[in-house]
């Protein structure tokens, strides 16, 4: 592509003389501003990805991969077991959700009160990873499991009782009055989500059922996969068993939270791009004042029988390997940074007194990252592309020089 000439002439112009030191800063400019460019790119786009990868992890451990409610079409034993017949491979529960108001110590709040079976494999891999006070053992009848920021707002601890009221009714001599029961606090959860924490009640199944006066046909079908990404794949197929059932995947449930990282994630590769092309700018200024200051060489060179695509190949080739290891340490330094990124987070915070990205609001206990290297590939390539043509610009200038004016020029 590029022969040995060509290749050692494009080194030379890499060298500027003396007298030509303004060409020199441009060039260092140029090299800093790719590097840096693609470096602040692969650090914000490996931080994004590891956020949204620790996000994920976080709601898995929440939710349930895929949910069958019963609508208007209760679910029978036939259903289930089919279920398990045509899906060897997944993990069901039962459940059941409601809406009621939790009452003590002179105040209430609005909660989803959620019915589970704690002998379930997700059940106690779930209060495993996120008890802070209590045990699953002591879960029993008229117990219940309430989030730490629930806790502290309602003074709770351990051992203390509350109350809790739902829509469905109960006849007395005065008439219909809405049902409720007293439940001692079994244990406290956190999960470090402070909406789950604050307005979610977990109490047994039965207890669920009873509260809301319902029987065993209105419970919700949990499953658990063993690749929670293959959701959407295991709704369709489940759905065409019985389509009077309502199916959601925890995608659904999150998806306009997803689809909001993803528009910021496409956003920031954007904006951050535009550094590496305004850095490109400066390839393209300092080609053409190097073709201004070669114009004598480059007329030497038409003498000795290098045809014009052969010069701009030169020029081409000395823009595009500023580009090249640019793009290359701007990768290397994005890397470094990107592995290091929670050791600069403690830093930075600790000499500016600042808390950067706080865990009450992101959720994040430590600064997260995920090497994408498609990302990266991507991105090298974008970067070469923008430099390439930076370099082919100017040196178009070439084939519009006359040689016999140009040994007049100086």
């Amino acid at each position: 592509m590029f022969t040995r000439a060509e290749r050692l002439i494009s080194l030379r112009n890499l060298r500027p003389k003396k007298k030509e030191g303004f060409l020199k800063v441009i060039s260092i400019f140029s090299f800093l501003g790719i590097m840096l460019g693609v470096a602040i790119l692969i650090i914000v786009m490996s931080v994004m990805n590891g956020f949204k990868t620790d996000l994920t992890k976080k709601i898995l451990g929440l939710n349930p991969h895929v949910v069958i409610q019963p609508n208007s079409f209760q679910i029978d034993k036939r259903y289930i077991s089919r279920l398990k017949k045509d899906f060897e491979d997944i993990t069901i529960s039962k459940s059941y959700s409601g809406e009621g108001i939790v009452i003590s110590n002179d105040k209430a709040k609005g909660v989803i009160l959620k019915g589970i079976d704690k002998s379930e494999k997700n059940i106690i891999e779930f209060f495993e990873n996120f008890t802070s006070q209590g045990d699953l053992n002591n879960f029993n009848s008229n117990k219940v499991f309430i989030g730490s920021e629930l806790a502290f707002n309602f003074n709770l601890k351990k051992d203390d009782t509350i109350n809790l009221m739902t829509s469905s009714f109960v006849g007395t001599p005065l008439g219909n009055l809405p049902k409720q029961e007293n439940f001692k606090v079994a244990g406290i959860f956190n999960t470090g989500f402070i909406e789950f924490d604050q307005n979610v009640i977990f109490i047994n199944i039965e207890d669920a059922l009873s509260i809301f006066n319902k029987d065993d046909k209105d419970q919700n079908i949990e499953i658990y996969l063993e690749d929670p990404l293959k959701a959407n794949f295991y709704k369709e197929n489940i759905q065409k068993l019985n389509e009077n059932y309502f199916i959601y995947t925890w995608s659904d449930l999150n998806k306009s939270l997803f689809s909001a990282l993803k528009v910021e994630r496409n956003v920031m590769f954007i904006i951050l791009s535009l550094i590496i092309i305004v850095a490109a700018f400066n390839i393209i200024s300092g080609l053409t004042i190097l073709i201004k200051n070669k114009t004598k060489e480059i007329a030497i060179l038409k003498t000795l029988g290098f045809t014009n695509r052969s010069i701009k190949k030169t020029f081409f080739l000395t823009g595009l390997t500023i580009g090249f290891f640019a793009t290359l340490s701007g990768i290397l330094l994005g890397i470094l940074f990107s592995v290091n990124i929670e050791k600069i987070r403690t830093f930075l915070s600790k000499v500016f007194n600042l808390e950067i990205f706080p865990s009450d609001i992101y959720f994040l206990d430590e600064l997260p990252y995920e090497i994408n290297f498609y990302s990266i590939l991507i991105i090298f390539i974008i970067s070469l592309i923008i430099s390439a043509i930076a370099s082919y610009l100017p040196a178009t200038k070439i084939s519009k020089m006359n040689t016999f004016r140009a040994l007049r020029y100086e």
